[in-house]
């Protein structure tokens, strides 16, 4: 599968590059899209990434290679991110979207995507994260009604968005399971006095050091708790995810696909 992928210098984007370039027999790289104010412009991709050389250039613009890839995988900024999509619809391109932090009516565009392409949003595709959201449609089955929920997530201080996108999703699963709406229910830190609301879903962000990424939910009841958690010690495993996810999206009709969907969970 020929790939486009963006933000080559960036943390995600430079592990993509590596996992891609260790399978040769599915994938080739056949350019990557970074600022177009960086002096890397026009070079290989290695002199963003700092690895080995790939034989495909950074360009500046997605419209300068979008028509010689089968699929772009992006983990980038949100105006970059947003570009990416209306290139894919326009050249009806496959998108793996991995970044976060779009408004609501940048994700009204993303979903209106899904009617022209195969469009997977995942903010965490590892297989283990997606394990866990399936988890936790279980356990708030079983355990929702009767404890209080608390989202504890940790990344390193260079993380702009808080709370997590992986967090949200974990949120928005629960209050699904819970028949609440997650918009009512979310509380975002604790401060002052005053009980507990019912059915709230309390987040607790940490931004700290090199920190990876972190997620606990707590299912706190009278007399005992349960924590589901999942620590990530190399991003690499979320490279390796996207990866999986843009082969799986590669002759899909259009549509929203989920990430357990394409790393055959569901």
């Amino acid at each position: 599968m020929k790939i486009v992928i963006t933000a080559p210098s960036g943390k995600m984007g430079k592990l993509v590059v590596r996992e891609a370039l260790k399978r040769p027999a599915d994938f080739t790289i056949v350019g990557a899209v970074g600022n177009p104010c960086r002096d890397y412009i026009g070079k290989d991709i290695s002199a963003a990434t700092h690895g080995e050389e790939v034989g495909a250039k950074i360009y500046g613009n997605i419209e300068e290679i979008i028509a010689e890839c089968d699929g772009v995988v992006d983990f980038s900024t949100v105006e970059l991110s947003m570009q990416v999509v209306a290139a894919c619809v326009k050249h009806r391109k496959p998108l793996l979207l991995g970044t976060t932090g779009f408004s609501a009516e940048q994700e009204k565009i993303i979903e209106e995507a899904g009617e022209h392409i195969a469009i997977a949003e995942s903010h965490n595709t590892s297989k283990a994260v997606n394990l866990v959201y399936e988890l936790l449609k279980t356990i708030t089955k079983v355990l929702g009604n009767e404890s209080d929920v608390d989202i504890v997530e940790m990344h390193d201080h260079k993380k702009l968005d808080a709370p997590s996108g992986t967090s949200k999703v974990m949120g928005h699963i629960i209050a699904e399971e819970l028949g609440v709406d997650w918009d009512e229910k979310a509380v975002f830190g604790r401060k002052g006095k005053g009980e507990r609301g019912d059915k709230e879903i309390t987040y607790h962000s940490i931004r700290s050091g090199n920190i990876s990424s972190s997620h606990t939910v707590i299912f706190g009841m009278d007399g005992e708790r349960l924590e589901l958690t999942h620590h990530s010690y190399d991003f690499g495993t979320f490279a390796k995810g996207s990866l999986d996810c843009i082969l799986f999206l590669r002759d899909k009709a259009p549509g929203m696909y989920s990430s357990q969907e394409a790393l055959g969970l569901v």
